[in-house]
């Protein structure tokens, strides 16, 4: 699970959303693992021979009033819990993060220069007060750890020199000064941006690369989003493309899955693109303010559909399970690559 939310980071869920482990115990040992889009009924025969079941979409995603046994759910969760079997779902942070469902849909189409529609990744800024001279230290260990990186630039700080104090008392190892002694020392003010999501990571790699031994600083959230991570993708072709050859490779890709309906005009060719699993419609007007001439969706409610009609962009409907659908063949990939020893079976 670990390796999972490192790469789909959970705080990546939508507020409306349920994630991470629903059912189980993060003590119990896992040697065999079962990847699917959603736990059904036909999968809890082989209950009995995984212990953890990884969905996209999560089984427990409105609150349980009651579990009775002669409904779906019900059955699903005394299977589960009968069989020891955890269940843990990666939903909308697999939907957002970069490396996710977004990218893998994106290549379907061969599209380069490749962002969300819309940003979701939380960002906090990091302010740390280190003695002059150390600073370059401290701030080559965050950045390695994940901090500092501003769309396409890295390494991205601000530091100011100033003056600061501080009085060793009784029982303490100071890095500089005396006990009993104020001190007034030259620092700066080491000033950087970071996901959410790797805060742990930095501030133990601030830490153990700081000289002091105890380390003053801040954490701030942001209002603004990351660029890395989003809902949607939108990019470029290398060059013009007429929609229905765009539409058959990815169709192919998905697995010879024909659109099931297209709005708006096909007769032409488009360059910019843009393409979101499952239910898209609501990103429309992203689609239509980043200028993409194409939008590949897994479903779409009529005003949205009647709206991008209007503003002149084509929009083709390949299914909410279909477009979501290399969940499973991607996320088993990712397993298998990892623990060599894990036996992963797709379904």
């Amino acid at each position: 699970m670990a390796f999972l939310e490192e790469r789909f980071p959970l705080d990546l869920v939508e507020e409306w959303d349920r994630c991470g482990l629903e059912v189980g115990d993060l003590a119990s040992p896992c040697r065999r693992v079962l990847v699917v889009l959603d736990l059904g009924i036909s999968h809890l025969r082989l209950l009995p021979q995984v212990d953890l079941v990884v969905t996209h979409h999560p089984l427990l995603f409105r609150p349980v009033s009651e579990i009775r046994v002669d409904t779906p759910l019900g059955q699903k969760l005394k299977a589960l819990l009968s069989a020891d079997v955890a269940l843990f779902s990666l939903h909308t942070p697999y939907d957002s993060a970069q490396g996710g469902l977004g990218e893998v849909l994106a290549g379907y189409l061969g599209l380069k220069n490749v962002e969300p529609l819309l940003p979701r990744g939380k960002l906090l800024k990091l302010v740390v007060f280190v003695p002059v001279g150390h600073e370059e230290r401290v701030a080559q260990a965050i950045f390695a750890a994940g901090a500092g990186k501003l769309g396409k630039y890295g390494h991205c700080s601000f530091r100011t020199q100033g003056i600061g104090t501080f009085l060793p008392e009784e029982g303490a190892r100071p890095f500089l000064g005396e006990i009993g002694k104020e001190e007034h020392v030259e620092e700066i003010r080491l000033e950087t941006i970071l996901p959410a999501g790797r805060v742990e990571q930095v501030v133990e790699a601030m830490l153990a690369a700081h000289p002091y031994e105890e380390v003053a600083y801040d954490l701030y959230p942001l209002a603004q989003k990351s660029a890395i991570h989003g809902l949607g993708r939108i990019g470029e072709l290398p060059a013009p493309r007429a929609v229905s050859h765009l539409l058959s490779q990815f169709a192919e890709n998905l697995g010879s899955c024909e659109p099931k309906a297209v709005v708006g005009p096909v007769d032409r060719e488009v360059q910019r693109v843009a393409v979101c699993g499952g239910s898209g419609g609501d990103l429309i007007p992203q689609a239509i303010a980043k200028g993409a001439e194409l939008y590949i969706t897994g479903e779409a409610g009529y005003h949205r559909l009647k709206e991008a009609e209007e503003a002149g962009l084509t929009v083709a409907i390949f299914g909410h399970a279909e477009t979501e659908k290399p969940f499973v063949w991607h996320v088993a990939g990712l397993l298998r690559q990892a623990f060599s020893e894990l036996e992963v079976v797709e379904r």
